[in-house]
């Protein structure tokens, strides 16, 4: 038997109680029940058996490099479209967490006061809050207190007892209160997560297959060049090859379908090196019946021509990384609206090729170099 007391309250237990001065290095995930409140339940530590692809294990250094000099809370964004590795950095950091003797909670749902219950943990201990801008972004407020992001931003803020390394994932940081994004006081880095590169799927592929499936990969990163490819995808895709189908057989039958028209970047090159562009051009590349057109401006921002094409027409050039139409494949017609004179030095212009590559999102980190 075990007694406990808290006040002028006894409680007895069995003898499978057990007191701690601070909470062992282990996972657990923040738990409520109406009669009891707030507690942690243990469960499995978010270890790490694979291959890392596309992101840097040497960035989890730099997060606790860091968590060690700062004398306040420390916040980590993970952010970036679904599938293509913030879930497994984030164990990445859990797993680094429980090696370096911190604690790592889980919290996975939105529940009121849940604030004040992290607050009271007053050790150095890692929060992590998976997919914040979809568990604490359409969750009710409950107790007319606001939006649940906005009660939690004084948490991010906190001086209590116990500095605590918060880790956020977030799809889309839209979703995200305005109070989070770019202010470091509060989330010092933000990682962003990209597709996988050519040279990424091609070292994956051949880790799940063998170079012996060369020619099979060779056409996943063409097809790469058309549909944004995450390791969700390529997983799904290393697997089917590996029963032996073609890979234009196996994306017929896999859940990766065309779905809506993805954005490209679409230029117009002519023979004595003049361009005109189109970016973020919603295209259906895979529309082997009809047409696309494309409206094309030149350097001074005029739409002067027109390019209507059938996208089935279309080559992969792999020496420019680009899908290729040549002149001869490209209906072109010229806007009038800027006057005979520029018309006429348009036309004069002989087309070589049209080049189309899918645009790629926006950085939003500031290049300097």
């Amino acid at each position: 038997m075990k007694a406990i007391s808290i006040g002028k309250r006894y409680e007895i237990y069995d003898d499978s109680l057990k007191a701690y001065d601070r909470l062992p290095a282990k996972t657990y995930t923040v738990r409520f029940e109406k009669m009891s409140g707030f507690f942690l339940e243990t469960r499995t530590d978010l270890a790490v058996k694979e291959k890392v692809y596309g992101i840097h294990p040497e960035k989890a250094d730099k997060v606790f490099q860091a968590f060690t000099k700062f004398e306040r809370n420390l916040g980590v964004i993970l952010s970036g479209d679904k599938g293509i590795g913030k879930s497994l950095f984030a164990r990445i950091l859990a797993s680094k967490a429980v090696e370096d003797g911190y604690p790592v909670i889980i919290i996975d749902q939105f529940i009121p006061g849940i604030a004040s219950y992290i607050e009271s943990i007053e050790q150095e201990a890692v929060f992590l809050f998976d997919e914040f801008d979809k568990t604490f972004g359409s969750a009710s407020s409950g107790d007319n207190g606001g939006d649940p992001q906005s009660r939690l931003l004084s948490l991010f803020d906190g001086t209590s007892q116990g500095k605590k390394l918060f880790i956020i994932t977030c799809n889309s940081l839209r979703k995200l209160n305005d109070y989070l994004v770019n202010r470091p006081g509060r989330f010092h880095y933000h990682f962003r997560f990209e597709y996988p590169s050519s040279e990424e799927i091609m070292e994956y592929l051949t880790d799940k297959l063998g170079t012996q499936y060369v020619s099979e990969i060779q056409k996943v990163i063409l097809f790469s060049k058309k549909v944004a490819l995450n390791f969700d995808c390529l997983r799904a895709i290393a697997f089917e090859l590996s029963m032996g189908g073609a890979f234009e057989t196996v994306i017929q039958d896999l859940n990766i379908i065309n779905t809506r028209e993805t954005a490209y970047n679409v230029t117009l090159h002519f023979n004595d090196g003049t361009v005109m562009k189109s970016n973020n051009c919603r295209l259906d590349m895979f529309n082997k019946e009809g047409r696309e057109m494309v409206y094309l401006d030149d350097e001074k921002g005029r739409n002067m021509v027109t390019a209507e094409f059938k996208p089935s027409a279309c080559v992969y050039d792999p020496t420019r990384s680009a899908t290729i139409l040549p002149a001869d494949s490209i209906m072109l017609s010229y806007n009038d609206y800027y006057g005979d004179e520029a018309q006429e030095e348009v036309q004069k212009l002989i087309p070589e090729y049209l080049s189309i590559v899918r645009a790629a999102e926006r950085n939003i980190h500031y290049l300097t170099a």
